[in-house]
């Protein structure tokens, strides 16, 4: 069945919105949040594979361009600001699908940042899955650059030849590694009050909202991460690292998938099945869920 395309507002901007249909007896619906730059379709065409997967399956999804994305109206914005977006989403989705109950918020990279920083806030929100959450810092980066790029680097029996061999500059290489270990060793200090219950303070590195963020959403999360992936990498030595998030990834509430190999985007078949697999198999926590 095709999807059903139609306006909704945000203000005055239009959004463009396409949903699923699913069963009429499912009462749990996904809502995709898509991140920068991209649109609904996604690349690939992943998020639209992902619909009709989890359509196929009588599951409600509704994809949409948030303001000034895609063909959507509007001023560019980044993923910090389109909380009015998601919200307008969920309003037009139930609008359009009038038997939910509740809706699951997927997103990948900085999507995935945006539905974490939202979702508490919206008691309609009954549960997450996120893909490669965005935590970059410049010292983040620089940590999971160490870890990953020169690591296999110096492990690389290609590097050690060519560095006999005169075909590396040894001094710019040293140059580089130095910077980057000034990078990993700084610490971001927070540069405005701790956030109250109203809020997640904008002065606050985005590691730690989101870390506050995850902590107040009482519902599920799904947790998808690449194996070869830098933006996963980095997600990782986060949460492990970072105070702010002892604990979290162990709550019996937080499920975590990971898939050796894929890249950001699970742009191969092998990768991009398992993630609709998984996707639809955690979604049948609730019952009116169908298991097939």
């Amino acid at each position: 069945m095709n999807p059903e395309a139609f306006l909704f507002y945000v203000g005055d901007d239009p959004l463009v919105g396409l949903v699923h249909a699913g069963d009429s007896g499912v009462r749990t619906g996904v809502l995709m949040v898509v991140g920068g730059p991209q649109y609904r379709v996604g690349s690939h065409r992943q998020f639209l594979l992902l619909a009709r997967h989890l359509a196929a399956h009588d599951i409600p999804v509704m994809r949409f361009d948030y303001r000034g994305m895609g063909d959507s109206g509007g001023e560019a914005r980044d993923f910090e600001h389109i909380d009015e977006d998601i919200a307008a989403a969920v309003d037009a989705f139930l609008t359009r699908s009038p038997q939910l109950e509740r809706v699951v918020l997927w997103g990948l990279c900085d999507a995935a940042s945006a539905a974490l920083l939202y979702a508490w806030r919206d008691p309609r929100i009954a549960g997450l899955v996120l893909l490669n959450p965005w935590v970059r810092t410049e010292a983040g980066l620089a940590r999971a650059y160490l870890r990953g790029y020169y690591r296999q680097r110096l492990l690389s029996p290609a590097f050690w030849g060519d560095l006999l061999r005169g075909r590396v500059d040894l001094r710019h290489s040293l140059v580089s590694l130095a910077g980057m270990l000034r990078r990993a060793l700084t610490r971001g200090h927070p540069q405005g009050p701790n956030p109250g219950e109203g809020g997640l303070a904008r002065g606050l590195p985005l590691p730690r909202r989101m870390a506050e963020g995850w902590r107040r959403f009482p519902g599920p999360i799904l947790l998808i991460l690449s194996g070869e992936d830098l933006t996963a990498a980095e997600f990782r030595q986060c949460a492990s690292g970072d105070p702010a998030w002892r604990g979290l990834l162990e709550a019996s509430r937080v499920t975590l998938r990971e898939l050796p190999g894929a890249n950001h985007t699970f742009s191969r078949r092998e990768w991009r099945e398992p993630v609709e697999r998984w996707t639809r198999e955690w979604l049948t926590q609730w019952p009116d869920v169908p298991r097939s």
